[in-house]
């Protein structure tokens, strides 16, 4: 098969169409015809800095959607045909080839009248957004919260998750974003580069601060959430925790949540790959609802794989942008 090559820790430039070694399905594992593939921060990350547990040539890529061709040993609930959609182990090759092994614990089938680029772009950063804003935080008897990065992947997913929980929400965005934020949920859009966020929240909220808040900025942004954040209220992060020093015990009273989302895999838990499939399978529901947006802002052709991965990383991206690895 081929797949797009990184030969060491480098940069976009070096990515390279080659040849490798076809995937073979080990225990516990299914290999899968890639139809498409989503990008992720962490994928141009993890180019320009390397992986220790990488063997190179390596293939990164940690969104996928495709077609079983082969089932392992000891692998259940699975056959080939079936249409699946995994957020894979960022420590074993990935999404961006034609084939690719994964582990059938993560794995979700996905329901008729969802596409493969449906499927794959409510991935990495829909299922952040939902253990971030499900299952991390807890809502019960809260009205508020604040969501960082609107426009963004994580956010726009968080933004709709929240509306349909019934809270109000708050998002920062650039000054045109704020229709498409607000076309996805948000109640408020302050703009960023303008506005004093905290004197916005406090203005908005009537000095109380808002119940809940999701960072997908830095953990110095998120030191700021707490000036932000409610009594008793609870702050998730997936860009560096809170600088906690400031606050005096048994005065704010914050939870803080730490989303980890690919740690899943490097845990070793059976339960946790599990939970990576349950949250997918609850996105993709929501898809053919009609009640979650996916958010495809762009498909393009895998030749233009690194092309997308540079627009991204040029963080001005509604939604995501997704590959198609073989046309259908």
């Amino acid at each position: 098969m081929k797949g797009w090559l990184i030969g060491k820790p480098a940069s976009i430039d070096d990515l390279t169409w080659g040849e490798v070694p076809d995937p073979r399905a080990g225990e516990g594992q299914l290999v899968v015809k890639v139809m498409s593939t989503a990008l992720n921060p962490v994928d141009y990350q993890l180019i320009e800095s390397g992986n220790p547990n990488w063997v190179y040539p390596h293939i990164t890529g940690v969104d996928l959607a495709g077609e079983v061709v082969e089932v392992g040993p000891d692998t259940s609930g699975f056959k080939t045909g079936d249409r699946v959609a995994c957020h894979t182990d960022l420590n074993r090759k990935g999404a961006f080839a034609q084939f690719a092994a994964i582990d059938a614990n993560a794995a979700a089938k996905i329901p008729d009248g969802v596409s493969y680029d449906e499927a794959v772009a409510v991935l990495c950063a829909g299922m952040t957004a939902y253990q971030a804003v499900v299952q991390k935080l807890n809502h019960t008897d809260k009205q508020t919260i604040l969501i960082h990065a609107g426009a963004g992947g994580v956010g726009g997913f968080a933004i709709q998750l929240a509306k349909e929980l019934g809270l109000k929400v708050f998002t920062t965005a650039s000054a045109a974003n704020h229709e498409w934020v607000k076309s996805l949920g948000a109640d408020t859009a302050i703009d960023y580069h303008t506005e004093d966020v905290t004197k916005r929240i406090m203005e908005e909220t009537d000095g109380e601060g808002v119940d809940l808040i999701l960072n997908t900025v830095s953990f110095a942004e998120a030191t700021e959430d707490l000036k932000r954040l409610a009594f008793s209220g609870q702050l998730a992060y997936i860009a560096g925790a809170p600088d906690l020093s400031g606050i005096k015990p048994f005065t704010l009273a914050p939870s803080i949540h730490e989303v980890a989302l690919g740690a899943a895999h490097a845990s070793g838990s059976v339960r946790a790959k599990q939970n990576l499939a349950f949250m997918a399978d609850e996105l993709m529901q929501r898809v053919k609802k009609g009640t979650l947006n996916p958010m495809v802002n762009q498909v393009l052709p895998r030749e233009e794989l690194p092309a997308g991965l540079k627009t991204l990383k040029g963080r001005h991206v509604r939604g995501k942008i997704i590959v198609r690895m073989h046309e259908a």
